[in-house]
């Protein structure tokens, strides 16, 4: 790809990078434009230098770490694959954020409370972040999880599963 096919490029340092703000780069005469006349930029306070110096360490450490990534990344593909085998409804992602399709609010809600008394926190997200009926789990893996951790959520969404619907669920130990 190249600066021909994206001139502009827009970009938020928060959650992949850890840190807070966001950019825009793109041709000079665009950087000229915006440094006079982005009211958001002309009266917004600059960022810390120990915000940058984080930024830059993140940037460096994103870089350099195709295993951080991979291993992120086998961890997404376990649970999804764990998830489906349970019979959850799992909404399209290669994402580390992995929603749970669920529907009502209250079901969503029981859900995440039934996870939490199991040690797993995994938030409901309900009306108005998302439509009504569309109710689900967000479930946000990280590099720092662990197989085993993934494992855990896995035996405590088969075990709630099973809770609220009063019925058996697939045993985790044959995933």
């Amino acid at each position: 790809m190249s600066e021909d096919d994206v001139p502009v490029l827009i970009g938020t340092l928060g959650k992949a990078v850890g840190t807070s703000g966001a950019f825009v780069a793109g041709p000079a005469v665009l950087m000229d434009y915006l440094v006079q006349k982005a009211r958001t930029y002309i009266y917004t306070t600059a960022m810390p230098p120990a915000l940058a110096a984080a930024t830059c360490a993140s940037l460096d450490i994103i870089e350099a770490e195709d295993a951080r990534r991979a291993h992120l990344n086998s961890l997404i593909a376990r649970f999804r694959s764990g998830a489906e085998q349970l019979g959850y409804e799992l909404m399209p992602s290669r994402s580390p954020i992995q929603p749970i399709m669920v529907g009502g609010n209250q079901e969503a809600l029981a859900l995440s409370q039934v996870l939490e008394r199991q040690g797993v926190l995994v938030t409901a997200i309900r009306p108005p972040t998302v439509p009504a009926g569309e109710a689900r789990l967000r479930v946000t893996l990280s590099a720092a999880h662990t197989c085993e951790q993934v494992d855990q959520l896995l035996t405590a969404l088969a075990q709630s599963r099973a809770l609220l619907s009063g019925r058996k669920s697939p045993s985790v130990a044959s995933l």
